[in-house]
This record gives structure tokens, sequence and C-alpha cells, in this order.
């Protein structure tokens, strides 16, 4: 079924896209498969063997789409996250559907409880999910970009002050964002010049105006060989939060966000996994005023034959 038909818009806002909605556009596996089909082959699945598009049908038995021509099999599961997974293709969609509709997401712990699946599936499932939430697209260039730094996780003893025997270090994270725009959050090995600037140079247009505060770290900002970012910085060492248009408030709650989310859902997050909860948290900040589609939509059409 075409996406145009799952959802509906009133005076430019999309209405919202329920569970009941969810329930009687995919009742089963079987139209789960289909509209996996119809999304990966817009214009027809084409025949290795025939080597041309031709009209495929569907087999009883297994997964798969039959040649009418020659026989051969499609399988549309194939080369995406649901690639050899033996849990029902409707639970991995129901999966998607309870992550995208939820504004902070939700735990391995919670879909375990939903779905009815050990906590092994559950968490499998999510980490497949969440790797088709990184998105990679630089900003446009037509908006200020605020750039700050965060770090998360850790042990600390005795709560703040030097460094002790036995602390695990928190994990440094770059955060750029784009004035009601677009969000990115990326993980660095230390907060130093030469892990910053080239992510700068990687998301950032050359014509835009950055603000960050007064860390020696975004010196080289100005400098950046083929940019001529205009750089403002504003002095949170002296209490200075906001001067003007200069401030980094846009990146603050980026992080108000990322901490309240690992905080309330998750409660923590090791080093090794922490970039794919960015990467979801930001898929959803980037898309928080889409009235296009729901969030679940636009979480299901991450789905692509690129993943493993």
């Amino acid at each position: 079924m075409a996406d145009k038909q799952l959802w509906n818009h009133i005076e430019g806002k999309a209405v919202k896209y329920t569970v009941r909605d969810f329930e009687a556009q995919f009742p089963d596996d079987a139209t789960c498969l289909e509209w996996l089909r119809q999304f990966l082959y817009p214009d027809g699945v084409e025949c290795k063997v025939c080597q041309r598009v031709t009209k495929h049908h569907r087999v009883a038995s297994r997964p798969s789409y039959s040649c009418d021509q020659c026989g051969h099999h499609v399988h549309p599961t194939a080369g995406t996250i649901f690639h050899k997974s033996t849990t029902p293709l409707r639970l991995w969609f129901r999966a998607i559907y309870l992550m995208s509709s939820s504004r902070c997401g939700i735990s391995a712990k919670h879909l375990e409880r939903e779905l009815g699946v050990t906590y092994k599936t559950a968490w499998r499932m999510f980490k497949q999910i969440r790797t088709m939430l990184n998105d990679e697209t630089p900003f446009d260039g037509d908006k200020p970009v605020e750039i700050d730094e965060a770090f998360f996780g850790g042990v600390r003893k005795g709560g703040h002050g030097r460094k002790l025997t036995g602390d695990r270090d928190k994990k440094p994270v770059l955060g750029i964002v784009e004035r009601k725009g677009r969000a990115v959050a990326r993980t660095i090995e230390a907060a130093r010049s030469r892990e910053v600037l080239p992510l700068i140079r990687k998301y950032v247009m050359p014509i835009s105006t950055v603000f960050t505060d007064e860390s020696v770290i975004y010196d080289g900002i100005s400098n950046l060989q083929g940019t001529c970012h205009t750089h403002k910085r504003i002095n949170h060492s002296k209490d200075i939060y906001v001067m003007g248009d200069t401030h980094t408030n846009s990146v603050e709650g980026l992080w108000s966000l990322v901490k309240n989310n690992i905080r309330g859902a998750h409660h923590a997050v090791s080093a090794k996994y922490l970039q794919m909860y960015l990467d979801e948290i930001c898929f959803r900040y980037n898309r928080r005023r889409d009235t296009h589609q729901p969030m679940f939509i636009s979480f299901l059409r991450q789905i692509s034959k690129v993943q493993a």
C-alpha cells in the first residue's frame, strides 16, 4: 500500500499515526513483506536471470517472490536489517513503531515486554534499527551553526573533582546544531582541535556563521582551509551566556535532550554503543517539525539494501 494512504493531512498538519493505524495497515507478516517489496522495488522487480523487470508472484511457503518467467526467487528482506532473522517481520515493524512513537525512545527491556521476545532478541532488534538512522548529510549552509562538546558516561569517585585512581573516563561528544534546523552529534577520542576541526569541515558549509564558546579547541575554525567561516564566541567562563545573537543555546538544548533521554529511558549507555543512541536522538530531533509524514514512516523509509 502506498505511503500516502497511511496518513492524512489537515490544514498542513500531519495527523498522528496511532497504534490503531499501525494495526490496520500491518496486520500480518504478508502485509509487511508486500510493503517492503513495493518500497525497495518501486519500479518493479528486476529478475537476475531474465535480466529485465518481470512480474513476480508471492511464494506461499517462504518470504519471497518468484519470477513469472523463470521461477527465480527474490527475497525482499535479503541485505536489510531483517536478513536471516527468525523473528516475524511484523514484530520488526512493531519494534520500529514503538521506537518511533516515543518522544525519548524506549529501552530494550520495554521492547522485550511489549513483543514477548527475549532480551537478547530485543537488544539485537534495537541495535539493527539504529544502524539505519545514521545521517552523514552536510548542512545546507543557510542557517547559523552552533558547536559545543559534552561528556557522557564514566564514573567519578566522590562526584566532582580531579581524576582519581579507578575512575572511568567520560566519552567526549561533539555537537553541531543549526538554529531551527538539523543536528549531528559525533563521538570523538578527545576534546582537541585535531578531532573537532575535521568534523566541522565535514558538516558545516564554508559560508556558515559558527557560534562556539571560548574553548581553545575551536581556535582554528576561521583558518580552516577552503572555508570562510564567520566565527563568533561566547565566554561562558565569565558567566556570559547570551550577547545579542551570540550564544550556544540550541546545542545546549540538544545536550539536555540527550541526557534526559539516556537518564530516563536507558539509565546508562556504554561508550561502545553511545554513537548509535546519538544517531537515534538526532534522527528524531531532525524530524521534529516534519508535517509531511509520521515519525514511524520516517523510520520505516530508512530501510535499505545496504544493511547487513
